[in-house]
């Protein structure tokens, strides 16, 4: 059993007054249900064997209705997990998969060539009552389904980034084109729009209407000015333009949110944009448009810093964050996004200034080890615990 320590002294800890009281984010007896690894017999010093009910740091998962189907990106497997309902209790069994020739195999494109039902390093995944979506990051593309998969290896549909099924290359092999993906980490189906996070190209593309063609261009693109650019930053110095490492998106309301982990912040527009480029109109991580540290350049992090969020999901009343690398879920109120940027909820730490994998102990029920991926669907969060090899379906706090 791994068991984390505590790298500073207490003594360092920010005094108990200047700590915000947190409300929970999530249930406070923790997760409903927990898939991928047993909760009371947690071992990661050992390798983690693909079978029907194991995950190896799962990177992606969402709910396509409150009922089912659950598909989980099963990253480190290099395949897609499926369970045609919510599952009934912790550790149960995948009904499908589409990625590998059965659940006893892995290996990246099943160790072979990218094809219609294989995956490299799978990540992101969002779903809708009808339409699958998941970002195949090492073959530069995006899987979509349409029509959820129900059965093991069916076929995408649709692929964008890439000309066919067959193709691999980052940008199709040459410079970033509307219809080009390079390291593509995170999408989000927003009615009928698509919003893919192009991670290597350092920029989110936008289709207005969900592809049903291969290789379809984008509408729209953020954190460059064109479809041609991939410049860190948008090539000028940090500002609400241009993005870093872009991994995670989500729509609230008219609002636009863009997890900016490289910068370590949440980018935020009031309305979505309809033209390339535009900047955004607030921060959450931040509060200089021209900073990127991590918690803000502190150790310890508050209410309002962020350190790599990877992924944000709506919420009927705002949003949560997946603040990855403090190990912690944060919920931030609508109404406090354009006042303070401060969150009022929290999971996964004792309070708004701890941090650690998994509260610098063992894995328990309710901790967390660098959240990867965060999906919302109704009462409850999806969350890809990549550190623990597990996904979590934890409902809101009454």
């Amino acid at each position: 059993m791994r068991v984390s320590l505590r790298p500073v002294s207490e003594a360092s800890y920010p005094a108990a007054s200047v700590v915000p009281a947190p409300l929970p984010l999530l249930d406070p007896s923790g997760p409903g249900i927990v898939l991928g690894s047993k909760v009371c017999d947690f071992d990661l010093t050992q390798p983690v064997t693909p079978t029907s009910a194991t995950l190896f740091g799962p990177r992606g998962a969402a709910l396509a209705t409150p009922e089912g189907p659950l598909f989980v990106a099963d990253t480190g497997h290099h395949r897609l997990m499926i369970w045609n309902k919510v599952p009934a209790c912790d550790y149960a069994p995948a009904d499908a998969l589409i990625g590998q020739p059965d659940f006893t195999h892995e290996g990246r494109n099943a160790k072979g060539e990218p094809s219609a039902v294989t995956l490299n390093v799978p990540t992101g995944i969002s779903a809708s009552a009808t339409v699958l979506a998941v970002a195949d990051p090492w073959n530069h593309r995006v899987l979509i389904w349409h029509g959820l998969p129900s059965a093991s290896n069916r076929p995408a549909d649709v692929v964008l980034g890439q000309a066919d099924f067959n193709a691999a290359l980052a940008n199709r092999g040459g410079e970033p084109r509307a219809d080009t993906l390079n390291w593509c980490y995170g999408v989000a189906l927003a009615g009928s729009r698509l919003i893919v996070c192009d991670t290597g190209n350092r920029r989110v593309l936008i289709w207005n209407e969900i592809p049903a063609c291969n290789g379809a261009a984008a509408d729209l693109v953020l954190g460059q000015t064109t479809m041609t650019c991939r410049d860190e930053n948008g090539g000028h110095s940090i500002d609400m333009r241009g993005m870093r490492w872009p991994h995670g998106a989500t729509l609230l309301g008219d609002s636009l949110f863009i997890s900016d982990a490289g910068n370590n912040r949440i980018m935020v527009w009031d309305r979505l944009p309809d033209q390339n480029g535009i900047a955004c109109d607030r921060l959450l991580g931040q509060t200089d448009p021209g900073a990127c540290e991590h918690n803000r350049n502190t150790y310890w992090p508050d209410a309002a810093s962020l350190n790599m969020p990877y992924a944000c999901a709506a919420l009927a009343d705002g949003i949560a964050v997946a603040d990855t690398a403090n190990s912690r879920l944060l919920g931030f109120e609508q109404g406090d996004i354009f006042k303070d940027g401060a969150a009022r909820w929290l999971s996964g730490q004792p309070d708004f200034h701890a941090k650690g994998d998994n509260r610098w102990q063992a894995p328990v029920r309710d901790s967390l080890c660098w959240p990867y991926g965060l999906t919302s669907c109704g009462d409850t969060l999806v969350i890809a615990d990549s550190g623990n090899n597990r996904v979590m379906l934890w409902k809101r706090a009454p």
